[in-house]
């Protein structure tokens, strides 16, 4: 039986680190991060995240600034609204909450945030030098993923990494990452033939599909770690793309859901605006 890698004890860790920093920040009178979150319209997950995010944030000490615009405003305005706020010399991170309204040009929009400012690595330009291996803020739920691994201190150079999903959001900056790690990495999605064969080659297995309880352990080597991505509604309740009671009985490690990568990529997202300030 394997051994639960759970991203909430992580994320404790990394929250006192935060509340450690602000604390010594206000002792010497210096300035205090600010997030300014922009959500556009009523999409139930985004409010759901901004309140999240809101929450953790001023729990650290955080200051946060929820900006709530119409479904129905001009791209032109979002813009405006973005650049006042790349201006704005008290905000250090801007997180636009995707997605936007389908009459927003979402590529043209987000292209607009101040590099500097994208502490969850949405523009085109944090992008590159993410790819490139310049100084960025890494995209927070791939950043989830390789630091669930490193807190395990195991040597991964040299070790199979087997990536199922191909998102830019998930999947090929994941592929990013642990190939910065030295590990020996395939990439899987849809159209890959003999999946399970595989997926039985990796040392470390990392499922972002987004189809609820789609690897069962004949995906899975014994021994292997695997880390789910995957968060889908299914049957009422929060499921992952892992069959987490079935992958167990095979794995060293696995990740639940909820309680693994996504309770780790808030926290990262607010480290991320404290180390703007450093």
């Amino acid at each position: 039986m394997g051994k639960i890698l759970d991203g909430r004890i992580i994320a404790a860790g990394i929250k006192e680190e935060i509340s450690s920093f602000i604390k010594d920040r206000k002792e010497k009178n210096l300035q205090i991060p600010k997030i300014a979150s922009i959500l556009v319209g009523n999409d139930g997950g985004s409010i759901y995240y901004q309140n999240a995010q809101e929450k953790v944030a001023l729990s650290l000490g955080v200051n946060f600034d929820k900006i709530l615009l119409e479904e129905n405003i001009t791209e032109d305005f979002l813009i405006a609204r973005i650049n006042e706020l790349n201006l704005d010399t008290e905000v250090q991170g801007i997180i636009l909450q995707l997605p936007l309204p389908k009459h927003i040009n979402e590529k043209r929009v987000t292209s607009v945030i101040d590099p500097d400012k994208d502490i969850d690595c949405l523009t085109n330009e944090s992008m590159g030098r993410f790819y490139k291996g310049e100084k960025c803020f890494l995209p927070c739920t791939p950043n989830s993923v390789i630091t669930l691994l490193r807190s395990l201190n195991m040597n991964l150079r040299g070790k199979n990494a087997v990536v199922i999903g191909r998102s830019d959001i998930v999947g090929k900056p994941v592929f990013q990452l642990l190939l910065s790690e030295d590990m020996t990495v395939t990439v899987c999605h849809s159209k890959t033939e003999n999946l399970k064969e595989i997926a039985k080659t990796a040392d470390v297995l990392v499922v972002a599909i987004g189809r609820p309880n789609f690897v069962d352990k004949d995906f899975v080597k014994k021994g292997a770690i695997v880390i789910d991505v995957g968060t889908s509604s299914f049957n009422g309740k929060i499921t992952g793309d892992v069959k987490f009671d079935d992958v167990i009985e095979i794995a060293e490690y696995v990740t639940p859901v909820p309680g693994g990568v996504g309770a780790l990529t808030t926290t990262l997202l607010i480290k991320n605006a404290c180390e703007a300030l450093e």
